[in-house]
Order: C-alpha cells, then sequence, then structure tokens
C-alpha cells in the first residue's frame, strides 16, 4: 500500500520514538497511513492504560476523526521512530475523489479496522484473565479467513507474545492463562502454532466469565 501513496508524499510527518501522536479523548481531525516504523494503540481501562494494539507499516489508524465526528478511542504512541502519511478531512475528500481504487481500499480496511478496535475492546473488558486469552481466540476465529472450520478443533498459527499483545497481558501472564486452559482440556499448545480443541465450549466458558463480570458491575 505504500508505493500506492507515493504521490502523496507531501503529507508526511515524522514521529520521534516514543512520543504521543494523539491522545485518547482528544477531538480528532486527521487519520495516519503508517509508512515506516510501528505505532501503540493504549487504551484507558478502568483507570488502567492498557495495551490494545501495535500497528505495522501500511497500516491506519486514528479513521474514526474522518469516519465520525467523535473524540480519539485511544492513545497513539510511535514504538520506534515513525513516519506516517498524516490526512485530514479536506485532502482526505481530494484523496477519495481523485482516485476511486484507493478509496475502495481505504473503506474496506476502515470496516475491518471499525470492527477489529471494538472486538479487541471487548477482549479487555473481561477481568478475568485465563477467560481474556481464551476471547483472543474467539476474536482470531472471526476474523481470519485461512482457518478450517469444518470440525469444532481450531488451529491457530500464532504466538504467546501475539496471544499477550491481543489480551493486553504481560507474556508471563498471558503464559499462565495459557496453561490453566491446557491444564483444563480446552488447548494444546505447540512451538508454531495453538490448538483450540472445541470452539463452542471456549466460546461458553468465555461468555460465562463476560456475564458473571456484568453481574457483579
Amino acid at each position: 500500500m505504500p508505493d500506492v501513496f507515493a504521490a502523496f508524499s507531501r503529507f508526511a510527518k515524522n514521529f520521534p520514538k516514543g512520543s504521543v501522536i494523539f491522545s485518547e479523548f482528544e477531538p480528532g481531525e486527521s487519520f495516519y497511513l503508517i509508512q515506516s516504523g510501528r505505532v501503540q494503540l493504549l487504551k484507558t481501562v478502568n483507570g488502567f492504560q492498557k495495551n490494545l494494539d501495535i500497528l505495522m507499516p501500511s497500516e491506519i489508524f486514528g479513521e474514526m476523526a474522518i469516519l465520525e465526528n467523535t473524540p480519539r478511542s485511544a492513545t497513539a504512541v510511535a514504538y520506534d521512530d515513525v513516519k506516517a502519511l498524516e490526512f485530514n478531512r479536506a485532502n482526505f475528500e481530494i484523496l477519495m475523489t481523485g482516485n476511486p481504487a484507493i478509496a475502495i481500499k481505504l473503506l474496506k480496511t476502515f470496516v475491518k479496522r471499525i470492527y477489529a478496535q471494538k472486538r479487541r475492546f471487548m477482549i479487555l473488558t473481561i477481568p478475568e484473565k485465563t477467560a481474556r486469552v481464551g476471547d483472543v481466540f474467539l476474536m482470531l476465529d472471526e476474523t481470519q479467513a485461512n482457518i478450517d472450520r469444518s470440525t469444532e478443533s481450531r488451529t491457530f498459527t500464532t504466538t504467546i507474545e501475539e496471544v499477550a499483545r491481543w489480551a493486553g497481558l504481560p507474556v508471563e501472564e498471558t503464559e499462565d492463562g495459557l496453561t490453566k486452559l491446557a491444564d483444563q482440556g480446552r488447548i494444546e499448545i505447540y512451538t508454531d502454532r495453538i490448538v483450540v480443541k472445541n470452539i463452542t465450549d471456549m466460546n461458553r466458558f468465555v461468555s460465562s466469565k463476560r456475564v458473571r463480570n456484568m453481574e457483579h458491575r
């Protein structure tokens, strides 16, 4: 995708490592396309900042400022030295009307990103850490296209570090959650993959914890 946007290099912005690109709850007037470096998204949950995602080059963030007139839903921090294209409403309209092919790609990206953000936030609202880790596999089952769904078993080619990132937990706590799920007979852990033995059973387990949390609010 970055090559497609070469004509828009005049919109490039540089953010040093550790700098805040925008803060949660502040008004938003622009969105960004990462050209190099990584961007960390943080969200305040129950008074604590939780890791929501780490975005890679070619990914878009901050798009809700364009799609909806709402405050920022997360804080964006430069995880490395970051170069990104910054689009506001004015040049976004130029981009959309001037190149329909790019417009379609952006709209598809927006739809995926909106769903992914809301789904990941659902994971972060589960206080019970083992269930939160389990919900990561439910999210992967919902969002990944190349999964064999012919049986109740699911095989996910992922790492503990990736599960920790999606769950918003330290690696050590994620490992503990995975071990508990394995001890319960719900998953099998391999060096290159994690197998959920019964996705329906996992869904019931996670749902019971989420309902219990709602009842105690």
